[in-house]
């Protein structure tokens, strides 16, 4: 072999050194999702600091938030190092790792305010029902992937993705939580109208739901949930009792009028009025202390989140990465809908996070384990 040769190829004009490649690399990143969640949860600790200043002990809900985030970054810097198509390879030993884990939370849990929902390490807590939703739309996107059934879905087909995602929504109603296994189903359903199901079947399935719904109401749901349930249907009714939150969280929303009260200067979650207003209600404070303008450039925010989520999705090469980031971008878009509709008193009260805002670190690190997913196929030939 002629190593001179070889070497005067390597010399010659046009070659890029190695740290010249990565540059361009960098160049050509597609950073759009990791910076509009950078900008969301920047406001999310800043309303933070406001929403917990009535209760921030020692070492404070805001920098707890940050250790959250940290690891959460990791996580993600781990994600971006190999292809996306690992995780269809595992997506399934993903799912029924969470289901164990759902199980395990309902023998050996910690509860908190009458739930079980946690598992606890030490000092580490997670809420493993927070990662079933991106483990179900991984399992969902690896079944459908492999799936080649023509002619649209029938029942039959549908039956066995059905169990796939009964079986947790029913392990987390047991905690119970009902938001939770609320933006299960939605998910499930939306990804059900994105591939072709025969119009025989929709009718079955929407009979089916119809049926379900008054069983569920009556026989799976808590005292409280379905009073939360009847409650919102006449909103003037109990006031101080099942209406209280919603009513003070409308308050707060509608005293924040166009500019807001400012910073820390909310009467609502300064004075405690608002219960929850570190988690479910979080937006309620944000719109007292930042006011119309200030809702609309959070709302724009997430607008753009999800139009480029939505846009990974139309540039997806192939079915996997197409089901898995649509049903991720699904994900976000319940949460942020039933949250701020659920603040406002459009929808029944259910415990369902604003994603980047809202304390907690599951939530938090689900929602960045989706922003990581969905880079890393936005960047896909970059990927190894």
């Amino acid at each position: 072999m002629n190593y001179g040769v070889m070497e005067r190829d390597l010399g010659q004009e046009g070659f890029e050194p190695r740290s010249g490649m990565y540059e361009e690399e960098l160049r050509k990143f597609n950073w759009n999702l990791l910076f509009l969640q950078f900008a969301l949860f920047g406001i999310g600790i800043w309303n933070l600091v406001s929403a917990s200043g009535v209760q921030d002990k020692s070492f404070g809900l805001y920098k707890t938030q940050l250790v959250w985030f940290a690891i959460g970054l990791t996580l993600t810097a781990v994600i971006l190092l190999f292809h996306y198509s690992f995780f269809s390879r595992v997506a399934y030993f993903i799912y029924f790792t969470n289901v164990l884990l759902l199980a395990l939370v309902l023998v050996a849990g910690k509860s908190s305010l009458g739930a079980k929902r946690w598992i606890g390490f030490g000092a580490l807590r997670i809420q493993p029902s927070e990662f079933m939703k991106l483990s179900m739309v991984i399992c969902m996107a690896k079944y459908f992937e492999s799936d080649r059934t023509v002619g649209g879905y029938g029942f039959k087909e549908l039956i066995l993705p059905a169990l796939l995602m009964a079986v947790p929504v029913g392990l987390i109603i047991l905690q119970p939580d009902l938001g939770t296994a609320l933006i299960l189903l939605f998910t499930f359903a939306s990804m059900m109208l994105f591939i072709r199901i025969r119009t025989r079947t929709l009718a079955v399935l929407a009979i089916c739901a119809a049926i379900a719904a008054p069983v569920m109401y009556q026989f799976g749901l808590k005292d409280y949930q379905r009073q939360r349930l009847t409650s919102f249907i006449d909103p003037s009714s109990d006031v101080r009792g099942a209406n209280y939150n919603r009513r003070q969280s409308q308050v707060a929303i509608g005293s924040g009028q166009v500019v807001g009260k400012g910073f820390r200067k909310g009467t609502q979650s300064q004075l405690n009025f608002l219960p929850e207003h570190h988690t479910d209600f979080i937006f309620s404070v944000f719109s007292e202390e930042h006011g119309f303008v200030g809702c609309m450039i959070l709302l724009l925010l997430y607008m753009g989140f999800l139009t480029q989520g939505l846009s990974v999705s139309y540039q997806s090469n192939d079915k996997f990465a197409l089901l898995l980031s649509l049903g991720i971008c699904t994900v976000f878009f319940w949460h942020i809908f039933v949250n701020m509709a659920m603040v406002m008193g459009l929808l029944p009260v259910v415990g369902v996070p604003l994603p980047f805002l809202s304390y907690g670190g599951s939530a938090l690190i689900t929602s960045m384990l989706g922003v990581a997913i969905l880079t890393n196929i936005a960047n896909k030939k970059m990927m190894f």
